[in-house]
């Protein structure tokens, strides 16, 4: 197993920190936030990019995503949404990055219109996504919240090169067994984020292990080597505990929950 954490759970760390912090604390690969507030965002310039790269080189880490915020099914025209993601797909092939992380974003729309909406646009950025060596992955969030939705999206863009994250908070509170989960997900599916709360009510995070969601039954059945990646919701809980403090800790229980079966 290949494990990752967020940078959301330490907003507005400089590269060489969250670079320090995965490789001392034995993750393989990091999930870049990109937003005007973070670090590495659209904005940055040729020579900014290329500093980015040296970083995650010389740690030996590798960057696993950037985790933008197009929302894919969101209402409106399609023009600005394609622009926004196929800047970050640009950048993902800049800094060597496999997969970007879109939302769907359908808010009240009916569904298959949503549906519709998200696939078109997809499908329209997957081809040069292919050509620069990147995937584009439909998270489970808000409107399309459990595998199953988001699978239904994916499946009808029908692109190699667009696939899935499967956020197990949403799916859990969408209210799907992981299993019923992964079943939908597994064909499609880009890597796994993992958290942990305390409950439905208070979405606080907590350490891996600490809080009720099922961790060891998502991980169940993934393939070895299927990325899990730590999203520790630092950035909108500021109260919560600091992550760099948890790494460790967190590593090791993913570690033993995925360890054979005796």
């Amino acid at each position: 197993m290949k494990l990752a954490f967020s940078t959301l759970g330490v907003p507005g760390t400089p590269v060489p920190e969250v670079v320090r912090l995965a490789a001392g604390n034995g993750y393989q690969g990091v999930e870049l936030r990109v937003h005007p507030e973070e670090p590495v965002h659209l904005g940055l310039s040729s020579l900014e990019r290329a500093d980015v790269v040296e970083a995650f080189k010389a740690g030996g880490v590798e960057i696993l995503a950037l985790a933008g915020y197009v929302k894919a099914a969101a209402e409106g025209d399609d023009e600005p949404v394609l622009a926004e993601l196929s800047e970050l797909v640009k950048l993902a092939r800049d800094l060597g990055a496999s997969y970007v992380r879109v939302f769907p974003g359908g808010g009240d729309q009916e569904q298959a219109e949503a549906d519709a909406t998200a696939a078109r646009r997809l499908g329209a950025v997957a081809p040069a996504a292919a050509d620069m060596g990147v995937s584009i992955l439909l998270e489970t969030h808000d409107s399309h919240r459990a595998g199953l939705d988001a699978a239904r999206v994916v499946a009808t863009v029908g692109h190699p090169r667009v696939g899935a994250i499967w956020d197990v908070l949403h799916t859990w509170l969408a209210g799907e067994e992981p299993a019923a989960s992964h079943a939908v997900l597994a064909p499609h599916l880009g890597y796994v984020q993992v958290k942990d709360v305390a409950s439905a009510d208070d979405l606080t995070p907590l350490a891996l292990g600490s809080g009720v969601l099922p961790l060891a039954e998502c991980l169940d059945g993934l393939d070895p080597d299927t990325w899990v990646c730590w999203e520790y919701e630092k950035r909108w809980h500021p109260g919560a505990a600091e992550l760099p403090g948890l790494l460790g800790a967190g590593r090791e229980h993913l570690l033993r929950l995925r360890a054979p079966k005796q």
